[in-house]
């Protein structure tokens, strides 16, 4: 639990989490449709970060289980892991 913790204690990395809830609000209307998610390009775009920079946020968030990434060619999608994050959130319900 405290990968996912740390991976919780910052700001940037909740706001992706919050962005690929309703992806279609906070990217493009048209992301909603996508069934991979949001490619890392729009996700930097929106966080207003260097590449490297969100690439590290998505890292963490991947090693928490918060997120999965579909790569296709060149572009890395990320959508939310809403299975494991609801497990989190009754871990800490059940736990705290």
């Amino acid at each position: 639990m405290l990968d996912e913790c740390k991976a919780l204690a910052n700001e940037t990395r909740l706001s992706i989490l919050e962005w690929l809830k309703d992806p279609a609000t906070h990217f493009d209307d048209r992301v909603g449709d996508e069934p991979l998610g949001v490619c890392a390009g729009l996700i930097q775009q929106r966080a207003g970060c260097s590449a490297s920079t969100v690439s590290a946020h998505l890292a963490v968030l991947l090693r928490a289980g918060f997120l999965q990434a579909t790569r296709r060619g060149q572009w890395t999608y990320y959508r939310r892991d809403e299975a494991r994050i609801r497990a989190f959130a009754e871990r800490v319900h059940h736990d705290l």
